[in-house]
């Protein structure tokens, strides 16, 4: 049995032992992700979650931070500009109003229209929202669970009475 100590690679030139780079860059680049991806999250959770009745009556309803408003698109409210998109729609909840500029805003859901609730992501500019985004409430199983009220709400042509 030889009980000698194993040699091991010597120290560098400089007498320093010699460092594994990749690991250290691998665990370097995990760790910057990772602060990205928190970034991400918490500047997301900064957006304030209104209803459209709490724009101005709360302070964290008010000024120049982003939000995000919910309330129902009202019926006849919805303006197209000359591009045929829709530059303003005005939505409601428990009887307040605020009007939205979506000029700037992301492509809407095909299933956007008057008398729906929607929530709308935005900041707060002289009364104005100026919507980014727009997000749909709905539900994939209504059709399949509803079917003559579907057929009914089509053929009544007034879709906000409809919903009552």
């Amino acid at each position: 049995m030889d009980l000698k100590p194993r040699e091991v690679a010597g120290p560098t030139p400089s007498g320093k032992p010699k460092r594994k780079w990749g690991p250290i860059l691998v665990l370097v680049l995990v760790i910057a992700g990772g602060g990205v991806v928190v970034g991400k999250f918490l500047t997301s959770a900064i957006d304030y979650y209104c209803n459209a009745d709490e724009i101005g009556a709360k302070s964290s309803c008010s000024g120049d931070r982003r939000v995000r408003v919910q309330g129902t698109v009202d019926q006849h409210s919805i303006v197209k500009g000359a591009n045929g998109g829709i530059d303003h729609f005005t939505i409601s909840f428990n009887g307040a109003t605020v009007p939205v500029d979506y000029s700037e805003g992301a492509a809407l859901p095909s299933l956007f229209q008057s008398c729906i609730p929607v929530v709308v992501e935005g900041r707060m500019v002289s009364g104005t929202l100026e919507g980014t985004n727009v997000e749909v409430k709905h539900s994939e199983k209504y059709e399949a669970e509803n079917p003559n009220r579907i057929a009914s709400a089509e053929s009544a042509g007034d879709a906000c009475s409809q919903q009552a």
